[in-house]
């Protein structure tokens, strides 16, 4: 007996311009195609920007997380990005810097739709994976650390945006990333915004699992920019999957340069993710998965609504020069005058347009 289904999503069309959502299929641990079942992929399609979300894409990742929950065939969501270079890189900085930027109330607004964003993720009914395509950094960290499991290619780069560009990254970072790697490391990556290569996140905990991606004469090879095994640098310091400098990273530049990326080993781990998942019971596994995810909620819930006023008034001042600094900036400098901004605070100055500009010279080349 077929049995007539209520709706329960929010609208009929969940489609959304930079926000792709697809079904892909479920293997059984034989490799066949499951009939019947699928997973949800929902994808951040703004490839030319590394994947920054727009306001109008925050909105997607919202209504596809509840479709995917609600859909009663779908057994997992993979969240990811377009292409090979970027998972995402946080909010879009162009609408920050030319919208949001002196704007708290219409910020403090957005941030309403940022921290559904996140929520929608940690109440999804179904086991969200973060497939890590490229970089994960900013706001793209924070969603991704909200997904219960991280797989990623071994070129990637995971880390924090806050500080350096006039933010504190408490939409979910400050929250989350304590639990994954423990307080010191959280501070240093929080404060710093220094990135990590995939295999230094990997050994910290902060991924579930990572897989070559790198094709050199028709091998996958590790990372080549990454130390990938323990060894005891010029200061006799033991080191795990630092970054290469130097000689070392002239060398390894060359074998990045000499080879092609290939997203196929993510992708199998993809799927091979989700046939574990498939093959546990439905209802034991959403339990399971709800009863984790309340230690990220139990920071989440305690600090958004405040963090969310703090971000709104924070674009009247820092906020609104640091955003600018990075839109507006060139490549060869992307911030503000740091010790300029110390300097005249220190002095008596206050936040205003003249200070902004100030404060801007350097990253608009007039310094």
């Amino acid at each position: 007996m077929s049995t007539e289904f209520k709706n329960h999503n929010l609208i009929d069309d969940a489609t959304v311009d930079g926000i792709r959502i697809e079904h892909i299929p479920v293997f059984d641990p034989t490799g066949t195609a499951v009939e019947g079942l699928h997973a949800t992929r929902i994808v951040l399609d703004n490839p030319k920007q590394y994947n920054s979300y727009t306001t109008k894409m925050v909105k997607g990742v919202i209504l596809g997380m509840r479709e995917a929950s609600n859909d009663r065939a779908c057994v997992a969501v993979v969240f990811t990005g377009e292409g090979n270079k970027a998972f995402c890189t946080g909010g879009n900085t162009a609408e920050y810097a030319e919208y949001y930027a002196g704007r708290p109330g219409e910020y403090r607004q957005y941030m309403r739709l940022f921290n559904d964003m996140v929520t929608a993720i940690l109440h999804c009914d179904k086991p969200v994976i973060c497939r890590v395509n490229g970089m994960r950094i900013a706001g793209g960290q924070e969603i991704g650390m909200a997904c219960d499991f991280t797989l990623a290619q071994d070129l990637a780069l995971f880390g924090q945006a806050g500080p350096k560009h006039g933010s504190a990254p408490d939409g979910g970072s400050t929250d989350f990333l304590p639990l994954f790697v423990g307080i010191e490391h959280a501070m240093d990556s929080c404060t710093l915004c220094e990135t990590w290569s995939a295999h230094k996140a990997n050994r910290l905990g902060l991924v579930t699992q990572i897989v070559p991606a790198l094709k050199v004469d028709g091998a996958f090879v590790p990372n080549p920019m990454a130390i990938t095994d323990r060894w005891i640098d010029d200061a006799g310091q033991i080191v795990y999957g630092e970054m290469k400098s130097g000689e070392a990273r002239a060398a390894a530049k060359a074998v990045l340069k000499s080879g092609t990326v290939d997203l196929s080993l993510l992708d199998a781990a993809v799927d091979k993710k989700i046939t574990a998942l498939a093959m546990t019971m439905p209802g034991c596994l959403s339990k399971t998965v709800e009863s984790v995810r309340k230690h990220k909620l139990a920071h989440w819930d305690k600090n958004r609504e405040t963090n969310r006023a703090w971000l709104g008034l924070n674009m009247m001042t820092e906020g609104r020069a640091g955003f600018r600094a990075f839109h507006e900036g060139s490549r060869a400098c992307r911030e503000p005058d740091f010790l300029l901004v110390r300097r005249r605070l220190a002095e008596g100055a206050v936040w205003g347009e003249e200070l902004t500009n100030e404060v801007l010279a350097k990253a608009h080349g007039k310094a």
